[in-house]
């Protein structure tokens, strides 16, 4: 069994259609407009930490 009942093979026939419909040039961008936005609200994080030691 996978991840949560979903096995490898299901997992990568997802995969492989999610490739088709959008595309690499098109994942590539979502991966990294995904990683900026994850790194930012990473940052806002800490800077809200900081701001509540400070107090």
């Amino acid at each position: 069994m996978g991840f949560g009942g979903i096995s490898l093979w299901q997992l990568l026939i997802i995969l492989v259609v999610v490739f088709l419909i959008f595309g690499s040039g098109k994942l590539k961008s979502l991966g990294s407009d995904l990683g900026s936005s994850i790194k930012g609200f990473k940052k806002a994080l800490k800077e809200e930490d900081s701001n509540e030691k400070e107090d």
